[in-house]
Formats: structure tokens, C-alpha cells, sequence
């Protein structure tokens, strides 16, 4: 087996042998540094001497291992009674039950900010190492080691139990996690900051952590509609740059740029989704995205069905930015005057004052009515108000564009 299949299989193991450990012997910061330890040994081993039969239960034995010895060293360190740790045994049958839905939920405690989930979660189900969560999200290496730190000592106070919390609970916590999991893709979509507008690794890491929900919970029809959201969109990435890395609008995209084998499993999923008895806010932006999914160009797009279903969603899950893309898809129903009068609803909301979407739409609408001067300084003041570099570059062409 190839590096690249080895580096894949550990990634997608490491939460299951944590959860493994977690549940068996609580500790989650030395769980997590002992299941590190085996995915390294692991990574130095298996090449060279073959992936085991059993790479699962390979790495509990090893980490657990790992853990055993740092509990006896942690006891004799303190001159303290070592039969605690000398009754501790090594497994040798390791259950096969796959634990990384609950490992999901404890990354998602209600005692964290969102910050400190999104942090955690990739950093003890994602796999990814502090280092690299940092520089997704452009802090320093320390204060982002701190952040999981505080979380993990958060949760260990919180006293909370390693197992799936049950009723309305667990239908709460589970919408932390898909909302966790939708910041991460976000992210990774339309970086917030940096000169990159994508920043794929968090965005396939999203899709990844998302499939493993999806495979555990697969009559959820959020968890569905969450994963179709995100391949639909994610199906898009190759069109939404030029060769130069900058920015190309939706109704600019060479659609035969997609990823159809993706967009045709997005379809899917969306269809299943919505023959639920329920609906929720994923489902509906999912349903949204295969609308444009479905139409071979930009002059195809329904947008009566997109509008309808920003209204709906509107009801069930209201927010700014659902009122932003829905005064887009009025303005393409209606004309762009009915969509300046539906943004002019958010110019009292503190969340959207300066907010660069606003802005940058509220130009667009302003371009389209032959308002060119209004359009160049919401432009302007849109390129100010955002950090990615794309976006500023896009804007500031737009505003070049109406001086000229």
C-alpha cells in the first residue's frame, strides 16, 4: 500500500481508536497524545512492513500501550500507588463499534464556544495537527494550542460521560455538530482571510467528517441535506477562479467546470432529504444549491423556485444573510429595485453594519439599475470591508470597471 492510501486509512481510524480509548479509560488529553504516538509509529511501521490485518485494533493496542506506560510513569513521577495503573491491561480483542459519532458529540459540548468546538473537532476527529488548524485560521500555533487545551480541560470539568446523550438532547447536540461541521466547510469554501479564496484541505475535511455522520445517521434528513450542500457547492470549486486565482462569479462559471459525478450524488442526497417528514434549514439550502446545479447556464436558473425557497427558509431559520440571498434571487424575479428594498430591511441589523456581503450586493443592485456612481463606492467600501484577497481583488476590478 502506498503512502498517500496509509496516510488516508490512518486519518479516517484516528477518532475511532480515540473514542475507543476515551470510553474505556476517560483522560481525554492523554488519550489523544497516546493515540498520536501509534498513529506515528504506525506511519513509520506500515510501509515498511505492510499494513496488519487489523489496523484498528493495531492502533488501540499500541496506544493503549502508550497510555499504560504514561499512567505508570505520571504515578511514579508523584510517588504514588502504581496498582491502578499495573491492573490496567492491554485489550485483546478490540469491539467492533465505531465511536466517532460520539467523539463528535463530546467535541461539540454545549460548555464550548463554537471556536473552541470547530478547533477541537478537527483537531481529535479531523486529525489535523494544531499547527496546520492554525494556519487555516490564521492565529498563532500557541494560541491555538491554548484554545484546544481550555477546551479539553472545559469538558474534563464538565464531568461529561463518553457515550451518545439521548431525547431532545441529542437532537440538540447533533445540530452543534452539522453546524460545526458547516462553519469548517465554510471556511474552507470562501476563506474568510488570507490571499487564497478556497482553502480545500478544510473543505474536504468538512465533506469527510460529514459522509461519517451521514453513514452512522442515514435516515437524518439534515445530516443528508448537509452533505448535499456541501458537494453541490464544492462541485463548483474549479470554476470559481481564473488561472490567476481570482474570482469568478456564479452566473460567470464555465458550468462545464463542475464536478457532475459529484453534483449527481448531490442531486441524490437532496432528493432523499427531502422526502422526509420533516424539513430543516440544511435541507432547504441544499434544495437551493441543486437549482442552479440543475440548469446548464446561468440564463437557466429558476429563480421563482429559488426565491420560494429563500422565503421558506426565511420562516424556519430566519437570519441576515438568508434576507441578503433572497433579495438576489427577488432582484432576478422582480427586477433589482425590489431587491434594494428588501436589503434596505437590514440596514438596522448591527450584524450586517459594514458586513462586505451587503455591501458588495447592494452595489451589484445599485450596477444593474444604471446607478454607476452609488455602485463604485459600495464597491470601494465592500473591497475595504472584507480580508480575503480575492474578494478585494474582484471588488476593486467591478469598481475600476464603473470609473473607466
Amino acid at each position: 500500500m502506498t503512502a498517500p492510501p496509509i496516510e488516508d486509512l490512518l486519518r479516517e481510524l484516528a477518532p475511532q481508536v480515540l473514542g475507543t480509548l476515551i470510553r474505556r479509560h476517560g483522560r481525554f488529553e492523554e488519550c489523544e497524545d497516546a493515540v498520536q504516538e501509534a498513529l506515528l509509529a504506525a506511519t513509520v511501521q506500515w510501509p515498511a512492513e505492510g499494513v496488519p490485518d487489523n489496523p484498528r485494533g493495531w492502533l488501540v493496542t499500541v496506544a493503549s500501550r502508550r497510555l499504560i506506560d504514561q499512567i505508570r510513569s505520571e504515578h511514579a513521577r508523584r510517588e504514588r500507588e502504581t496498582a491502578t495503573a499495573t491492573a490496567e491491561t492491554v485489550p485483546e480483542d478490540v469491539p467492533d463499534t465505531d465511536d466517532t459519532l460520539v467523539l463528535l458529540f463530546l467535541c461539540c459540548h454545549p460548555t464550548l464556544t463554537p471556536a473552541s468546538q470547530t478547533a477541537l473537532t478537527l483537531r481529535a476527529v479531523g486529525g489535523l495537527t494544531t499547527a496546520e488548524i492554525a494556519r487555516a485560521f490564521l492565529v498563532p500555533e500557541a494560541t491555538m494550542a491554548a484554545r484546544i487545551s481550555r477546551a479539553k480541560q472545559r469538558i474534563k470539568a464538565a464531568g461529561s460521560s463518553f457515550g451518545l446523550p439521548e431525547g431532545p438532547e441529542r437532537e440538540e447536540r447533533l445540530r452543534v455538530v452539522l453546524h460545526v461541521l458547516y462553519l469548517v466547510f465554510n471556511e474552507g469554501y470562501t476563506a474568510s482571510s488570507g490571499s487564497e479564496l478556497h482553502r480545500a484541505d478544510l473543505a474536504h475535511e468538512a465533506i469527510r467528517l460529514t459522509r461519517m455522520v451521514h453513514a452512522q445517521l442515514p435516515d437524518d434528513g439534515e445530516v443528508a441535506g448537509l452533505l448535499a450542500l456541501m458537494l453541490l457547492t464544492h462541485a463548483r470549486r474549479t470554476a470559481r477562479t481564473t488561472a490567476t486565482g481570482d474570482l469568478v462569479p456564479l452566473d460567470e462559471q464555465d458550468r462545464t467546470r463542475w464536478d457532475r459525478e459529484m453534483i449527481d450524488e448531490g442531486l441524490e442526497l437532496v432528493k432523499a432529504s427531502l422526502a422526509g417528514p420533516a424539513l430543516g434549514p440544511y435541507q432547504l439550502q441544499a434544495a437551493i444549491a441543486a437549482t442552479h446545479a440543475a440548469a446548464a447556464t446561468a440564463a437557466e436558473t429558476d429563480w421563482r423556485q429559488v426565491h420560494a425557497l429563500y422565503l421558506i427558509l426565511g420562516r424556519i431559520a430566519p437570519n441576515p444573510m438568508v434576507t441578503l440571498n433572497r433579495a438576489i434571487a427577488l432582484a432576478e424575479v422582480e427586477g433589482p429595485a425590489a431587491g434594494l428594498d428588501l436589503l434596505s430591511t437590514l440596514d438596522g441589523d448591527e450584524r450586517m453594519a459594514g458586513h462586505h456581503r451587503l455591501l458588495s450586493v447592494r452595489a451589484h443592485l445599485l450596477e444593474k439599475t444604471g446607478e454607476a456612481a452609488g455602485a463604485y463606492e459600495h464597491y470601494r467600501r465592500a473591497a475595504k470591508a472584507t480580508a480575503s484577497i480575492a474578494e478585494q481583488r474582484y471588488l476593486e476590478s467591478r469598481a475600476g470597471r464603473l470609473r473607466t
